[in-house]
C-alpha cells in the first residue's frame, strides 16, 4: 500500500517548512543586528529549530515510522526557540518567528501522538 499523507500531516509539513524558513531568515537578521540578537545560544537555537523542522518534514514526507520521534523533538525545540524569540518583544521578525514556532510545536505534538500508517 502506498504511503498516504493525511490533511493534518500536510498541515504539519507546511508548518515545519514555514518554521524552517523563518528561523533561517531570523538567524541572518540576528547576526546583522548584533548585540543580544547575535548571542551564540539564541542563534544556535534558531539554527537547531530550522534543522529539526526540515528533518521532521522530510520524515513525514517519506512516510517514516520514526516521524513520531522527530516530531516530538521538533515540538520541544520549537517551544524553546519561541521562548528565546519572545525575549526580543519589540522586534517584528522575532515576534513572527515565535508565533510560527509555536504553531509548528502544536502541530508536531499532534503528529508525535499519531503512529505512522
Amino acid at each position: 500500500m502506498a504511503h498516504q499523507i493525511s490533511a493534518e500531516m500536510r498541515r504539519c509539513i507546511e508548518n515545519c517548512s514555514d518554521c524552517h524558513n523563518v528561523c533561517v531568515e531570523a538567524s541572518a537578521h540576528c547576526l546583522e543586528v548584533g548585540g543580544k540578537h547575535a548571542e551564540a545560544m539564541h542563534v544556535r537555537l534558531l539554527l537547531d529549530c530550522a534543522e529539526i523542522c526540515m528533518t521532521s518534514a522530510n520524515f513525514m514526507l517519506r512516510g517514516s515510522d520514526l516521524h513520531v520521534k522527530t516530531c516530538a523533538v521538533c515540538a520541544e525545540v520549537c517551544e524553546r526557540c519561541a521562548d528565546s524569540c519572545d525575549a526580543f518583544g519589540d522586534d517584528h521578525l522575532m515576534k513572527q518567528c515565535a508565533e510560527i514556532c509555536r504553531r509548528c510545536a502544536e502541530s508536531c505534538r499532534k503528529m508525535a501522538a499519531t503512529p505512522a500508517a
